[in-house]
């Protein structure tokens, strides 16, 4: 499978001001809720464009779009050329001889021709993060007419969002998941993104059934304008993964000024 992203910066997430309180963002915790906290960089934040609605692009400032310039980048392994097949042989062949039936062999895990780890395409379904403590439903995301990848609906601060045109997670090629820094009403799920460290894993959870095991590589953050299109989003060569988030100063009339990128290469895969 080959898949074209038209890559660029993520924008639009309504991140709370950089000196506010961490908080932790758990699967039971009351995100909707606001604390004395919240409430106060809501106020600062009060020049911000309302929220688009669910899926689809805000205006500038809003916080439900990711803006993409004009650049393509494969995420996927390119297709290869499919070798032609010969004619059938004319001359009639022998029936085999009947050979006893040996037992089904154990599965072993998948893996690609190199020797590495691989999976065969399946919608990602749940991600889990222990380390900081999330759980969260996974949406399919696509690109909108512009060629921005859209965003989670604001309205469900606890969804992060897979642009399901891209290899999905655990498939040979970079699979791209994002999800909001914060909301109007408060924290949102990947708040605590830049907490995390080389060695902590991340599980999905796909629609076969199999949980794609990811360890962290690295976590950066870029400027908007210099955000490095082909290491985030280029094909490897191996099953890799990018979480991606808002970050950096907040300007209530340009947003947020960078991306967090958490960069995890597929190191496991369990049975559900």
């Amino acid at each position: 499978m080959t898949a074209t992203l038209v890559t660029g910066v993520v924008r639009g997430c309504q991140d709370p001001p950089p000196d506010a309180p961490s908080v932790t963002v758990a699967a039971d915790s009351p995100l909707g809720a606001k604390t004395p906290e919240v409430e106060e960089a809501d106020e600062k934040a009060a020049g911000r464009d309302e929220p688009a609605a669910a899926g689809g692009p805000a205006g500038h400032g809003g916080s439900n779009v990711i803006d993409l310039p004009p650049l393509t980048v494969r995420s996927a392994e390119p297709a290869k050329p499919v070798a032609p097949v010969p004619p059938p042989s004319r001359t009639p062949e022998a029936a085999p001889s009947p050979r006893p039936t040996a037992p089904a062999p154990t599965a072993a895990p998948p893996v690609a021709a190199h020797g590495e780890l691989a999976l065969p395409p399946s919608p990602a379904r749940q991600l889990a993060i222990p380390a900081i403590m999330i759980e969260s439903p996974v949406m399919g995301l696509g690109l909108d007419a512009k060629g921005r990848l859209t965003a989670p609906p604001v309205t469900n601060p606890r969804l992060v969002g897979w642009y399901q045109e891209g290899p999905a997670p655990g498939e040979k090629g970079t699979a791209l998941v994002v999800g909001h820094r914060d909301t109007k009403t408060g924290p949102a799920v990947f708040l605590n993104l830049n907490a995390l460290k080389p060695g902590d894993k991340v599980n999905i959870v796909r629609a076969d059934r199999r949980t794609a095991v990811f360890t962290v590589d690295k976590v950066r953050t870029y400027k908007k304008e210099e955000f490095p299109d082909a290491e985030v989003y280029g094909h490897t060569g191996r099953p890799e993964l990018r979480l991606l988030t808002c970050g950096g100063s907040f300007d209530t009339k340009t947003g947020y000024s960078a991306n967090v990128v958490v960069f995890a290469h597929l190191t496991d895969v369990r049975q559900v």
